[in-house]
């Protein structure tokens, strides 16, 4: 079985000095190597192809035969790597968390311990007939969320 240590490497020679960033290697038990990349101006056909050839100039198919797939981190699939929430800062995004609780909202800030979305709550003031829309921060850690995703709108 191709290693997939092996395989990031590889792929980490061919992303340096890129401003694409590695979101996902996968290979399974049959030798189907699936490699994930990004960019914040999106994936570029031709920039998967040559990866796709400088990953195979790497792997010798004489003492190991695979199947190679490369690709962009699909646009409605959850964020796998803190990379994928910094470039989405200022977007709207959709957090599912452990508790089955869905919130949407736009993604204001994040770092390695967590992440912040700004969400409209209906908030009724004291005295008022209506309740108000209002701004309002929520803050996620990770192990507390099922996924986060980009929010395709077509408003």
């Amino acid at each position: 079985m191709i290693d997939k240590n092996v395989v990031t490497r590889i792929v980490e020679e061919w992303l340096e000095g890129k401003d694409y960033f590695l979101v996902d290697v996968t290979v399974t038990p049959d030798d189907k190597i699936v490699v994930e990349i990004d960019h914040a101006e999106g994936v570029w056909i031709d920039d998967c192809v040559d990866l796709s050839r400088y990953i195979e100039s790497k792997l010798n198919r004489e003492e190991e035969d695979y199947e190679l797939e490369v690709g962009s981190a699909g646009i409605g699939q959850p964020f796998k790597v803190l990379q994928q929430y910094i470039i989405h800062i200022g977007k709207e995004v959709e957090v599912l968390g452990k508790d089955g609780k869905k919130w949407t909202g736009v993604l204001t800030d994040a770092n390695e311990e967590n992440f912040t979305i700004t969400v409209q709550v209906k908030v009724k003031p004291e005295g008022a007939k209506r309740p108000k829309l209002v701004e309002q921060n929520v803050t996620f850690v990770y192990d507390e969320i099922k996924y986060t995703k980009y929010l395709i709108s077509f408003k």
